[in-house]
């Protein structure tokens, strides 16, 4: 919701007042970049994050359903897999305003064919639009251009559908433009295009004349065919066609278009935002007294029967209670009495679905108020599929959560089955699959059906080098995730504090757990929410400083651009409004930074942990002071357009510190005014710089592991080289690059955010502007060395002490080839064995080696051997000598002298075997005698 309101209102302008450019030059390269295919997928978040203002059941074929979104494009479901499908990611850089779709057609008579009304803006920083036509079912698209505007992210963007296709001759259209620009017909299955000049009212209804967004006419809203007035073939005699104009909004041709009359005694005071016709002969409008999706404060539903020409005022509330607009309004084929329609905008307690199964006589509400404050419900609401849809709160009676939505500006009832309903809002698609429970006296379960559906804008992306995560985002709107699986949606988003949108984020490379990241916190809900929080521990949990930066006067309101010093023992904050600060105390107290402008580009050494770099209006700074102090360095030559936003032709700048090499710098960005544009390197704190002459635009620059055999790290960027625009990498410091997305993954402008993986090899993540976060990998992995663990390993060569050692191999695709100890090779199944990943070096062959070191040298069919230390010893008891005491003595042979000789032994251990006198041996017992040690 909050993402919409900055997008809508051109306030991505907070993203920083920045631009970039600098000079001087590599030699440029003679040859085109080259490519490599990548697998690219969506990075899961399970709810889509956007708003979702339309969804187009076709009328023919069961289960053709698609979906549009404001921002990100149009999207086709797989009733297989209950998914969606991207039908618009092949729109690329110069036509990025085809992902802006403001109505969407999916032909009745030839279900291969889809049409789409695409343009984002009608404001002066877009283009004009187009109509999009494809033969089967957007796979692949042709354009015919449009001598106007289309506003797919304009107000009154969930009213519709705005273009219509013929149900009883296809190639007929019809399209309602906004602008003044009234309504539009091509004869020819939409290659050209008509103005219906005879159509009498282009619309009066202007949302807010005073801001640049919203100050135009909202024009048409909605055409409907009365199907019954044609035959197969031949055209379709009654056209409806609903205008934004409080005083007369509805018409009718009763003659195939040629004339146009208001009907007579409409509704006025109301701007109708849909209308269909049932096989009743009723045609039922939803009225609301604005255009929506965010305002409407009071509204009604009509309907009015075709052949009596009379209307009914059939709104399901009226007086006190109705305090909010209509917008959604769904009808059951296979019922045609039966119709739903859904408030715009009741923001509190929460939205409300009606139903009614008369025509609108009377309604059920799918909650209603019990013993106040408790309501009763005749729904359930299951999150699983993306947890985080509770933001994080605690649900209560007035404050539910998750929310039956908002924004809902379109609900639709499956024509082929009456069970199946969807609507969408302002983050996801919800939907049912036994609606008509409801009819019972059972509960409604709704769910999320958004599964496919990526429409976050994402502001921020940052890869750190460890840590479980290998992706953390920060987004408008849903604040940002944690993902440590990519293709699992998140059960949360960041909280503590909580804000909508995460402008920035950053992480200390040295110590990579230390995270922060900034928004705008809602004073007025939360006062002492603050604008900033910290983690510790890798983005898992959050928390809040004791303050943020004040002038004195005011403080900051927040936004803006966070920098983390290298080592995480300063913070560096470019606010949106009150100039650069710069904390020592983990964001508890704040001061000024001096000789850096308000609203720089700022980023952090990511060795030095003093060192902070600047970018404002063409001149490059340094600090080395931790951020207190900035000087301006000698390198010129920048643009001075200091605008970063997604309008065509403004700059942006993505400036970015190399980790691992104090002092390198990369600065991607430029703009065409000045004509200067493109990506250059500095190598000495941006004291200089030099331009690659090798890229001839540039808008971001990332990171991530260096390739195999090379120790720079891998360089991303989405540029322009050798006339292509696209993603690109170069493993060689920008020296060559090669292309590494294509035609039909192009995602509009990217100018969001980049970065490689630092540790995964060609890995990418690319940050859109309502396509989600991408991320994507090469199809075929350069070969990548074998690596084994341990390196070191002992062995005892003590009998009761061998033992086998067992080596794990990270074999990377490769094939082990070989063991050798020196020269000699090991005999595989008796020196050592291999089962899967893991080698055994037996204990026979290792006892055969000599006390000290054996290098054992492991072969792999591709990279560098790995080597495999044992270091052998020997702790067998040794065999000590025995002895005798004493080792002489005297006899006198005289009988009366003669004495017995006692010898004391000293065994170490061991026994007596014999005592000898020359050869002959003594005999035991007659000889001598052995008692103990004595003999």
């Amino acid at each position: 919701m909050i993402r919409n309101r900055i997008r809508k209102t051109g306030l991505l302008v907070l993203l920083g007042a920045m631009v970039g450019s600098l000079f001087s030059a590599f030699p440029a390269t003679t040859h085109a970049a080259s490519s490599e295919p990548y697998t690219w997928k969506s990075v899961v978040t399970g709810a889509g994050g956007g708003f979702v203002p339309g969804i187009i059941f076709n009328q023919t074929e069961p289960n053709l359903i698609y979906a549009r979104t404001d921002i990100g494009g149009a999207y086709r479901w797989n009733q297989a897999t209950s998914s969606w499908t991207s039908i618009s990611d092949s729109v690329g850089w110069v036509d990025w305003n085809k992902n802006g779709v403001d109505a969407l057609a999916t032909d009745p008579i030839d279900p291969n064919k889809v049409y789409m009304a695409t343009g984002t803006y009608t404001n002066h920083w877009d283009n004009n639009g187009q109509i999009m036509r494809s033969n089967d079912r957007g796979n692949t698209w042709q354009t015919t251009p449009l001598p106007f505007k289309v506003g797919g992210n304009m107000p009154g963007r969930s009213a519709g559908e705005r273009l219509v296709i013929d149900p009883n001759k296809n190639n007929i259209l019809y399209f309602g433009a906004r602008s003044g620009n009234g309504l539009w017909k091509s004869i020819d299955s939409g290659v050209t295009w008509s103005k219906v000049t005879s159509f009498p009212n282009v619309g009066t209804y202007i949302q807010n004349p005073t801001l640049d967004y919203g100050n135009d006419l909202v024009g048409l809203s909605w055409i409907t065919f009365d199907k019954s007035t044609g035959t197969l073939g031949n055209a379709t005699q009654t056209i409806y066609v609903g205008v934004a104009d409080t005083a007369s909004s509805v018409y009718r041709s009763t003659d195939g278009g040629v004339t146009w009359t208001a009907l007579a005694g409409q509704p006025t005071g109301f701007l109708p935002h849909h209308g269909e016709l049932s096989s009743t002969g009723d045609l039922y409008i939803t009225y609301s007294n604005g255009v929506g999706p965010y305002d409407g404060s009071k509204g009604e539903v009509w309907k009015y029967n075709k052949t009596s020409g009379a209307w009914t005022n059939i709104s399901p509330t009226t007086g006190e209670d109705n305090w909010y607009g209509f917008g959604g309004l769904a009808l059951d084929a296979q019922h045609p009495n039966t119709l739903m329609v859904s408030s715009l905008n009741a923001w509190w307690p929460d939205e409300v679905i009606f139903r009614s199964t008369n025509g609108g006589a009377t309604w059920s509400r799918i909650w209603d108020w019990g013993n106040y404050p408790e309501r009763t419900y005749k729904f359930s609401m299951d999150i699983t599929a993306a947890p985080w849809l509770d933001h994080g709160t605690t649900s209560t009676s007035l404050d539910p959560s998750p929310k039956l939505g908002w924004m809902m500006g379109d609900l639709e009832i499956d024509p082929f089955n009456s069970n199946r309903m969807m609507y969408g809002t302002g983050a996801t698609i919800y939907g049912s699959n036994n609606l008509t429970s409801w009819d019972t006296g059972g509960k409604v379960n709704i769910s999320v059906m958004a599964k496919g559906v990526e429409e976050t804008a994402v502001l921020g992306l940052i890869s750190p080098p460890t840590g479980t995560s290998h992706l953390i985002t920060a987004l408008g709107d849903v604040s940002g995730f944690r993902h440590e699986d990519l293709s699992v949606a998140p059960t949360k988003f960041q909280t503590s504090p909580s804000w909508a949108t995460t402008m920035s984020i950053d992480y200390a490379e040295l110590s990579p757990s230390y995270m922060v990241r900034v928004g705008s916190a809602d004073k007025e809900k939360t006062p002492s929410m603050k604008s900033i929080g910290i983690s510790n521990d890798g983005g898992v949990n959050w928390y809040m400083p004791n303050s943020e930066p004040s002038n004195g006067t005011k403080t900051t309101v927040g936004h803006g651009q966070v920098a983390v010093s290298a080592s995480g023992n300063s913070i560096l904050w470019s606010t949106s409004d009150i100039g650069v600060y710069y904390s020592k105390t983990s964001g508890n107290s704040w001061t000024a930074s001096a000789g850096l402008p308000a609203g720089a580009k700022i980023a952090s050494d990511r060795v030095n942990p003093n060192k902070y770099y600047g970018f404002y209006a063409g001149t490059f700074y340094v600090s080395v002071d931790g951020g207190a102090t900035f000087t301006a360095t000698a390198a010129s030559g920048f643009p001075t357009n200091n605008v970063a936003g997604l309008q065509p032709n403004e700059a942006q700048i993505s400036m970015k510190a190399v980790p691992g090499i104090e002092g390198d710098i990369w600065f991607a960005g430029g703009n065409t005014v000045e004509n200067k544009y493109g990506l250059w390197h500095s190598t000495n704190s941006g004291a200089s710089f030099t331009k690659l002459t090798n890229v001839e635009e540039a808008d971001l620059i990332g990171y991530g592991k260096a390739a195999p055999g090379q120790t720079y790290m891998a360089l991303y960027t989405v540029a322009k080289i050798d006339g292509v625009r696209g993603v690109f990498r170069s493993d060689d410091v920008g020296a060559t690059w090669v292309r590494i997305n294509d035609d039909a993954h192009q995602y509009a402008k990217i100018n969001m955010a980049i970065t490689g993986d630092p540790r995964i090899y060609g890995r990418v993540y690319l940050g859109t502007n309502g396509r989600g976060t991408l991320y994507a990998d090469p199809v075929n992995p350069p070969a990548t060395g074998s690596t084994i663990t341990p390196i070191t390993a002992s062995f005892d060569k003590k009998t009761a002490n061998q033992t086998d050692v067992a080596v794990t191999m990270t074999l990377n695709g490769n094939t082990l080839s070989t063991i050798k100890n020196g020269t000699a090779t090991l005999v595989a199944g008796t020196d050592y064995t291999v089962s899967g990943s893991t080698v055994t070096i037996k204990k026979a062959y290792l006892a055969t080696q000599a006390v000290g070191t054996t290098t054992l040298t492991f072969s792999f069919s591709a990279g560098a051997t790995q080597s495999l230390a044992v270091a052998v010893t020997d702790t067998t008891t040794p065999v000590s000598n025995s002895t005798i005491t004493p080792t002489s003595a005297g006899f006198d042979k005289k009988t009366a002298n003669q004495a017995d000789v006692a010898v004391t032994m000293t065994l170490n251990g061991n026994t007596l075997s014999t005592i000898k006198n020359g050869t002959a041996t003594l005999v035991a017992g007659t000889d001598y005698t052995v008692s103990g040690s004595t003999v």
